[in-house]
């Protein structure tokens, strides 16, 4: 049975990708965007299998109103993919200024925040559903100047676990997606307030000098969209899953390095909770 879909950020990148994917296969999707005109290509091919809707995630008002439509035009809603995003790269910790902060937040946390409330009371009483957030391979691994953009991905990771756990009893699968860098327009423009400091100069150097040096060019957005329909249609699907097989000996390293680390310090665990070592 063709599934229908609900995806953030629908206008380019990634959320093109899976929405163009999904149509392409027979499937339905309200498909939202800032600027909807960015999805007319998609409407003239498509058809009335994609409903077109202005959204920008920062509004809750408008998110209510957009799921709101999106349930009432299809009749359901199979899955929801929390896809728009903002970037902060190339600041360090010292740089960060609160308001840039706060505006990546909105999108990359209380974005997904709204959604997956407007669409949860469909899905609860629909009795299933499948929320997949998109997250990052910087959900998972932090880097120096990154920070900024880290700590929003860690805490969409820690709500969306909390999320699965809370909505399974209702037949609700929540899968967080970690995709590392392909090639897409994010993170091309500074932040607003950055004002860069030269004891950091250095670092962002070295990053793009390795940027720069690296064999294996990103692949574009749509070398993701068959492992996607993959995800949605598994049984079972996971509750992480990582994109792109290049960060996984990082994140290999980074959580065998961790464990090692608490092993080694498991005498100081013991003392915090008034054990003698």
């Amino acid at each position: 049975m063709s599934k229908i879909w609900f995806i953030t950020g629908s206008s380019r990148g990634l959320g093109r990708a899976f929405t163009a994917a999904a149509l392409e296969r027979g499937d339905k999707v309200a498909a939202t965007a800032r600027d909807t005109g960015a999805l007319d290509e998609l409407r003239d091919a498509y058809g009335d299998a994609v409903l077109p809707l202005a959204l920008d995630v920062t509004d809750k008002a408008a998110v209510d109103v957009a799921v709101k439509r999106a349930y009432e035009h299809f009749g359901r809603l199979d899955v929801v993919v929390n896809n728009a995003g903002a970037a902060l790269f190339g600041v360090a910790v010292e740089e960060l200024a609160e308001e840039d902060l706060r505006a990546v937040m909105e999108t990359n946390l209380y974005g997904p925040l709204r959604v997956t409330q407007a669409v949860l009371p469909y899905l609860r009483t629909q009795g299933n559903g499948h929320i997949v957030q998109i997250s990052s391979a910087s959900g998972l691994v932090a880097h120096p100047t990154l920070g900024g953009y880290n700590a929003t991905k860690w805490a969409l990771e820690g709500m969306s676990e909390a999320l699965a756990a809370e909505v399974a009893q209702y037949g609700v699968k929540v899968t967080i997606v970690e995709p590392a860098q392909y090639r897409t327009d994010i993170g091309t423009t500074p932040p607003a307030h950055f004002v860069p400091n030269p004891a950091y100069d250095g670092l962002r150097a070295a990053f793009a000098n390795a940027a720069a040096q690296a064999t294996v060019p990103d692949p574009l957005p749509e070398a993701a969209a068959p492992a996607m329909l993959k995800l949605v249609d598994a049984e079972h699907p996971p509750l992480r899953v990582v994109f792109r097989s290049q960060p996984l000996p990082m994140i290999r390293q980074a959580y065998a390095e961790r464990l090692a680390t608490w092993a080694d310090w498991e005498h100081l665990s013991r003392e915090a909770e008034g054990v003698p070592a």
